[in-house]
């Protein structure tokens, strides 16, 4: 039988190969950029993986978010994404935590599972900021995802230092935090440069730290996810850009 990752091979070499065979990427958050992530970091042919999320699908969900069926409406999110993972490949170390990470675990967790890239595709502030902080002070390479709501022009995506992100009100509301904790640069992060479409924004109850969200597009989050893939498979491959 022909090795499944015989074409990735051919682009990028077996050394390569080997690395990310190697390797541990941790997601924490598998909406609708998210998804896209674990999607391709695990076509890639990672070793390991660890992915987190407590929710569960619902019909708003089937606009943007991978996994979001009619027939999974209602299932964890995490359990569907991870038999989607191991049925790409059977091999995978896979680690499947479907809860609401509290504050206080994301320390215990990293310490646990010691991940070679902890990708960030939570959506909410207070969260996302438990993350980043902790991965900085414990020394873990880390990329963070940015607002994708609002946003409709591809083009507009890229990766940058946190420190350089412009025209997003979430990044802003990050690095005000982040300074706070001594925190000023260092952080890969995804965001798009087009302005916000302020007309869709949406207030929410404020449940699970989401106190509003923006209108999104089938696209943008999975560009966004992909982007954030493409830089931690070039950093574990070390592979130039």
């Amino acid at each position: 039988m022909t090795d499944w990752l015989e074409r990735t091979e051919l682009l990028i070499g077996k050394d390569a190969i080997e690395n990310l065979k190697k390797s541990h990427v941790l997601i924490c958050g598998l909406g609708g950029v998210g998804s896209y992530a674990a999607e391709f970091i695990a076509r890639s042919g990672i070793g390991t993986m660890t992915i987190i999320d407590g929710d569960v699908f619902d019909p708003t969900n089937k606009n943007r978010q991978l996994p979001a069926l009619e027939s999974t409406i209602g299932k964890s999110k995490a359990e569907v994404l991870a038999a989607r993972i191991r049925d790409i490949n059977p091999d995978i170390t896979l680690h499947v935590l479907n809860e609401f990470v509290q504050p206080e675990r994301v320390g215990e967790i990293l310490t646990e599972y010691q991940p070679d890239y902890v990708m960030d595709c939570i959506d909410s502030i207070t969260p996302k900021l438990t993350w980043l902080i902790a991965c900085k002070r414990n020394k873990f390479k880390v990329i963070s995802s940015m607002g994708a709501g609002g946003k409709m022009d591809p083009s507009k995506v890229q990766t940058r230092d946190i420190s350089k992100v412009v025209n997003c009100k979430m990044a802003k509301h990050l690095r005000k935090r982040l300074k706070k904790e001594n925190i000023n640069k260092g952080i890969k992060a995804v965001f798009s440069s087009e302005h916000q479409k302020e007309d869709s924004l949406k207030m929410t109850d404020g449940t699970n730290f989401k106190k509003s969200f923006y209108g999104t597009i089938s696209y943008i989050p999975a560009l966004f996810g992909l982007h954030a893939a493409a830089y931690v498979i070039q950093q574990l491959t070390k592979i130039e850009k």
